[in-house]
């Protein structure tokens, strides 16, 4: 019998376990996906927590819900991976054989990285919004904050959907505008980048767009550490910004599991070919999702289109097929920008986000570049479609590779 095992139990794991499981004939192959945690988390909806918008309910399900008929699921933490053995370590000693194996730990936030982030004011006046705890903590705190200086940090880069942090702060102008009390709190961005995003037309729009909202922004700041005492935050060059309130986001890193294995680079996550995705150590190795250190964005829709091509590319490597499939970084975003308005990007490792409609050329219904209310209800229709169709591996209706159609260079 041969085994394929996979490593997370998340949206990559998870959408893996599907495809793989309906095409691998189960007389002749096992399949195994190991994760320490039992709740499955839609990441996405945490942003929408802290406003009131969403409850702790309404995104966690249990992870077995779906997890196929036919794949043994283990609840276990990862030693290591000892990839020359083609085997795999539980803390709990069992050894797992593998034949291919799936890496799809994802990242998480390490606000330890930042001297004085997880102190005193940790989840009292100084939040995250990436994990459920931080969500629900900011939750209770805006129902009686007053106002004043409402900062958002960006640590370092990469992180986790980095466009959520752009909406954290437009979502926090509209709530306040709501409740009557939007000229008492002063909303700061704070990033280590140049301008509001990565990519030069994109940081344009969603920077005037910040502007129009009267929310600040400071680029070029890299934070060294957080003052609790003074409730200020310090860049390296010792520039200092004060704060009623902080948004961190903390440094991300991947699993310490990554580590152990001497499989990853410097912020743990794995050596991977951004192309054909597959571990530059291992041949039998594929990495899925925020786990590999591809020069690509840490955003959901880099899970589903990056799993097409580690489908194609893992059936090829079991038929002893040269590896067909090639990724090219493909990502798109949507982006709510308050008001029940929002924005939608879609880019590549080549081509910068480009004005036009998506995903049907002249007629959308979604607009790239542009604020409008379609853009918003497609952010939220996607939670349903995350639940019923994505991690089920069901297919979708949009190319993993990124299309030009629809898109104007010179717009």
């Amino acid at each position: 019998m041969k085994k394929l095992l996979i490593l997370g139990a998340g949206t990559g794991g998870t959408i893996m376990a599907n495809k793989m499981r309906k095409v691998l004939d189960r007389s002749e192959w096992e399949i195994t996906i190991v994760d320490q945690f039992k709740i499955h988390y839609y990441q996405p909806g945490f942003l929408f927590i802290p406003f009131g918008m969403y409850t702790k309910n309404d995104v966690i399900k249990p992870k077995n819900d779906f997890i196929p008929v036919g794949v043994n699921l283990i609840y276990q933490e990862i030693e290591k991976v000892e990839g020359e053995k083609n085997q795999v370590l539980l803390k709990d000693g069992t050894v797992l054989k593998y034949d291919y194996l799936i890496i799809a730990t994802g990242t998480q936030i390490v606000p330890e990285e930042t001297p004085g982030l997880k102190d005193k004011l940790w989840h009292k006046e100084i939040f995250d919004f990436y994990t459920i705890e931080g969500a629900t903590a900011l939750a209770g705190f805006f129902k009686t904050w007053k106002g004043g200086n409402l900062v958002l940090n960006i640590a370092e880069n990469p992180i986790k959907c980095p466009v959520a942090p752009l909406e954290f702060v437009m979502f926090a102008d509209a709530f306040f505008v709501e409740r009557g009390m939007r000229d008492k709190v002063n909303i700061t961005y704070v990033t280590p980048m140049s301008g509001a995003f990565t990519k030069p037309r994109a940081s344009k729009m969603l920077g005037g767009l910040l502007k129009e909202k009267n929310i600040n922004i400071i680029p070029d700041f890299y934070i060294e550490r957080v003052d609790n005492d003074n409730k200020k935050i310090i860049s390296y060059d010792e520039m200092e910004v004060p704060f009623d309130v902080l948004i961190s986001i903390p440094v991300h890193m991947g699993s310490k599991m990554i580590e152990r294995s001497g499989l990853g680079d410097d912020l743990d996550f794995v050596k991977t070919d951004k192309f054909t995705l597959r571990s530059q150590q291992f041949e039998n190795i594929f990495v899925l999702g925020d786990a590999a250190n591809i020069p690509t964005s840490k955003a959901g829709s880099v899970v589903h289109f990056s799993a097409d091509i580690v489908y194609e590319n893992l059936i090829c490597a079991i038929e002893g097929r040269e590896l067909s499939g090639k990724f090219d970084g493909h990502s798109n975003c949507y982006i709510e920008t308050g008001h029940g308005k929002g924005a939608l990007i879609d880019f590549n490792y080549d081509t910068e986000p480009l004005p036009g409609y998506f995903p049907f050329p002249g007629l959308g219904p979604f607009g790239l570049l542009k604020e409008t209310r379609m853009n918003h209800y497609g952010k939220l229709l996607f939670r349903w479609i995350y639940w019923h169709i994505l991690l089920k591996g069901k297919e979708m209706p949009i190319d993993s590779k990124m299309t030009m159609a629809g898109k104007c260079k010179n717009c």
